[in-house]
């Protein structure tokens, strides 16, 4: 009898220690889509504008990376995809000497990224909601400047552990500020960058909370102004550089246990180089970009290969 109970605590113990182990390795997401800015990330679109623009990311994961940034899973062949529609509006309402905008995405993903697990199949449906209700734009001689507050609605489906869910469960609430600084008096040549700090908070009827999760992303540019034929004025704006971004998860994942209690997990973070490229149509007031990123030195996370389209209208709203 001693024998037996020996026998089932030592298996009990071996299957705590394997648990944590696992927990240990992973990662939750949070909501910030990284490849989502670039070049001239510091600067607001201009006074009395709407924006209507329709996104089109795709991430590929190519491996996934362990806490010491070896491959845990080489090959995991996952690919996210998020499109939708937004809008962005930009005002001539001063506040602090900033214009006043906003921006709201309704958007929709398909095998949607959840942690480090690689067990995830959902058809496109409808994800968490972003909305950016304040946006404040600064623009001086040299540089301009951006300070924003941004929250994350979870509107998509969401069942702890299952594996099509479409939004991550959580509300979450973003900070972020950033700057473009310009190199010359005709500002075409430009170095942009913006910080990005995300609250999440607990997931839809768990006690699982992602940890804070810091994020940077920017670029060096060049903008070219395409002239007409006559020469005597510009047709469309052609930008185009390097860009990166920077992730960190600042405070760890809790996750419970049972009995051990919440479980703290190790920290995750990644970096990203890559390269962007877009035209804006002055005649018909319709740009079109493109970016790719393929990520480096990811520890306890996927690490692949970021592509992000946007096409985009811009209305004014100025009166004649």
């Amino acid at each position: 009898m001693m024998k037996t109970k020996l026998k089932q605590r030592q298996t009990i113990t071996t299957l705590l220690l394997l648990f944590v182990s696992f927990i240990g390795q992973a990662q939750l997401k949070g909501g910030h889509i990284l490849g989502a800015m670039g070049l001239q990330s510091g600067t607001q679109t201009p006074a009395n504008t709407l924006s209507v623009y329709i996104p089109g990311y795709i991430y590929s994961a190519s491996s996934l990376k362990d806490a010491n940034g070896d491959k845990a899973i080489t090959n995991p062949d996952l690919t996210m995809v998020i499109t939708g529609a937004g809008v962005t509006w930009v005002s001539d309402f001063k506040i602090l000497g900033a214009n006043y905008g906003a921006t709201a995405l309704l958007a929709f993903a398909s095998n949607t990224i959840q942690g480090n697990n690689a067990d995830v199949n959902n058809n496109l449906a409808l994800t968490d909601t972003y909305i950016q209700p304040i946006q404040l734009g600064w623009h001086n001689k040299r540089a301009d400047f951006v300070a924003s507050y941004q929250l994350y609605l979870p509107t998509g489906r969401f069942t702890a552990g299952a594996s099509d869910n479409s939004g991550l469960g959580m509300f979450m609430n973003e900070f972020s500020a950033g700057t473009t600084l310009y190199f010359n008096d005709k500002k075409t040549f430009h170095f942009a960058t913006l910080a990005s700090y995300e609250i999440n908070g607990k997931k839809k009827d768990t006690d699982i909370k992602t940890g804070d999760i810091l994020s940077i992303e920017g670029g060096l540019g060049k903008t070219f102004y395409m002239m007409n034929a006559e020469k005597t004025a510009p047709k469309g704006i052609l930008n185009a550089g390097l860009i990166y971004y920077l992730q960190y998860k600042v405070s760890s994942d809790k996750i419970p246990v049972p009995i051990l209690g919440i479980v703290e997990t190790d920290k995750d973070h990644v970096a990203g180089l890559g390269a962007e490229i877009n035209y804006f149509d002055i005649g018909c007031k319709t740009s079109a970009g493109f970016r790719w990123i393929g990520e480096i030195n990811a520890v306890n996370r996927f690490q692949g290969n970021t592509f992000f389209l946007t096409l985009a209208h811009v209305f004014s709203l100025k009166k004649e």
